[in-house]
């Protein structure tokens, strides 16, 4: 029983680390190649999500809609970018702060008023809604085996893109040296706006894929923006393979630390400390690792810099 309540933890972790993953991607190479600290990086996968669900919706597909919000999100962001974020990237990061923060306000009453104050519905496709049977006697969701793969096939694909391509070349370069790859003859307006674009697509696939386990509601992406921040401090600002590494840990982390702890405190001290104390202290956790690793090395695991 131990041993299957643990490997369905490491598959939940993973399952969330992913996700977190696709979320700090965008956000570490915003935050890495553009010197800009996007708030509004969480109301793009809070716009994704509804997107995705009012064309899952209207078509009766789950797949029609991933596909049509995906792209209806990358265009919100292009128009994001030149409309206003383009402005931002020479001030200083108050100004960044502040103008991005007012920007997640907006888009929150913006929704608020399209689709209403109620969370809405987002189910996922019917061939995923049953479980899979995995080892004998253990059961897993199919479809959250499908978020795995798919945040398996995303990081893959990014990989390739950083690493075998031009464009993937440019990024790199402008990670580690943005006067020098502009210098080179990269151009960086064209890179910075394909770069938001294609941030905010995967934001939008990251609200697809939990729009089914997690309400779709306003207000949804500030708490998980909180979680893609510590994912890029500690995997090393503009860095993928630390986005990875970071998101991997923190969702180990923070879903075995929520079932986990819990446990332990009743075990230890009874269930009334387990029922208080417990997810307390698992919701610190996170923050526990990021002190720590930055303790160690003050730029992150991966750092793009040097």
């Amino acid at each position: 029983m131990n041993g299957i309540l643990v490997l369905e933890q490491l598959l939940n972790g993973l399952q969330f680390g992913l996700m977190l993953f696709l979320l700090a991607a965008g956000l570490t190479l915003v935050f890495g190649i553009m010197d800009m600290i996007n708030l509004a990086h969480g109301s793009l996968y809070m716009v994704g999500a509804y997107l995705i669900a009012s064309i899952a919706g209207a078509s009766g597909s789950f797949w029609i809609g991933l596909l049509g919000g995906v792209a209806a999100t990358a265009v919100v962001g292009v128009l994001l970018e030149l409309s206003v974020l383009r402005r931002l990237y020479q001030r200083d990061h108050l100004s960044q702060v502040l103008g991005t923060f007012a920007i997640l306000l907006m888009a929150n009453e913006a929704v608020r008023m399209v689709w209403g104050a109620q969370p809405i519905a987002l189910s996922p496709p019917p061939a995923l809604a049953g479980p899979v049977e995995l080892l004998p006697g253990f059961v897993y969701p199919a479809y959250r085996l499908f978020i795995i793969g798919v945040g398996l096939a995303v990081a893959l694909l990014l990989y390739l893109l950083v690493t075998r391509t031009r464009v993937g070349m440019q990024v790199r370069a402008g990670a580690s040296n943005r006067e020098m790859a502009q210098a080179m003859g990269t151009n960086v307006r064209t890179l910075f706006t394909a770069l938001f674009a294609f941030g905010a697509a995967l934001c939008a696939v990251a609200g697809g894929m939990l729009g089914p386990l997690l309400a779709v509601q306003v207000g949804m992406g500030e708490s998980i923006l909180i979680l893609a921040f510590v994912v890029i401090v500690i995997g090393g600002i503009g860095s993928i393979r630390g986005a990875l590494l970071g998101a991997l840990l923190v969702g180990l982390v923070d879903t075995a630390g929520r079932t986990l702890v819990p446990m332990l405190f009743g075990t230890l001290m009874g269930p009334d400390v387990a029922a208080n104390a417990g997810p307390a202290v698992a919701s610190i956790l996170i923050y526990v690792l990021m002190a720590a690793v930055l303790f160690w090395k003050p730029r992150g695991l991966f750092p793009a810099h040097g």
